[in-house]
């Protein structure tokens, strides 16, 4: 059977015409931050807290979707444009503006190149001076907790907990040992003082994470103090 020489070059135009079409160059410009109150960093649990990027006029009505770090860092590649930033209901220990009819605000994102942005928000509370020391085999936090929601939004605590864990990954889902403080319990903001022992750790390390947690009533997601490496 012969084939005809002028069927090869259309069937190899084709298919190079449709390797052009498919071969989009991957999003380059890095879009990223920390979450931020007056500056300070917004510690949250790992991988918990989510933020949504749309882009309008793109032909895709779908969210690009992120988490944020512990320490309330994030970044995301994207493609250079307009971008609308927001936070999805009922995530994060912190207020996000809403619109009326209960529609969350966004904040207008113009991507050109790499670009670093904070995103400020309103937290229930903030963990303040936590100082976080080892010795005869317990770690000591002593810190004080401030009330920045005060309104008609205000929410009380339901608990205090002091995590530790062997690795920099430290929350209500990892950790090695935890003390709880109720919230009822607490009878002044300033100065509390919280222990947890420190459990045989294999392999053997003479050291552990720890930081502070504030579980919000009604709120999903904690606050923390910073995290420390403690050596003992």
């Amino acid at each position: 059977m012969k084939i005809k020489f002028h069927h090869i070059i259309i069937a190899l135009l084709l298919a190079t015409t449709g390797c052009k079409k498919d071969n989009y160059d991957a999003p380059s410009s890095t879009f990223s931050g920390r979450l931020t109150y007056k500056g300070d960093a917004i510690n949250v649990e790992y991988n918990q807290v989510p933020f949504e990027l749309y882009q309008p006029g793109f032909g895709k009505t779908g969210a690009i979707v992120g988490t944020f770090g512990q320490d309330g860092v994030y970044s995301t590649l994207l493609f250079n444009g307009k971008y609308k930033f927001t936070i999805p209901p009922n995530q994060g220990p912190f207020m996000w503006k809403e619109l009326s009819a209960g529609k969350r605000d966004s904040l207008a994102i113009t991507i050109s190149g790499s670009q670093k942005m904070d995103i400020e928000v309103t937290p229930y509370y903030m963990v303040r001076n936590a100082n976080i020391t080892a010795g005869s085999n317990k770690v000591t936090a002593v810190f004080s907790i401030e009330k920045v929601i005060t309104d008609a939004n205000a929410k009380g605590i339901d608990r205090v907990n002091l995590y530790i864990n062997k690795t920099q990954f430290v929350s209500n889902g990892d950790n090695i040992a935890n003390s709880e403080l109720a919230g009822s319990a607490i009878t002044s903001l300033n100065n509390i003082t919280m222990n947890v022992s420190i459990p045989g750790i294999s392999p053997t390390q003479n050291y552990v994470f720890a930081r502070v947690g504030i579980k919000i009533s009604g709120v999903e997601d904690m606050i923390f103090s910073p995290l420390v490496k403690v050596s003992f």
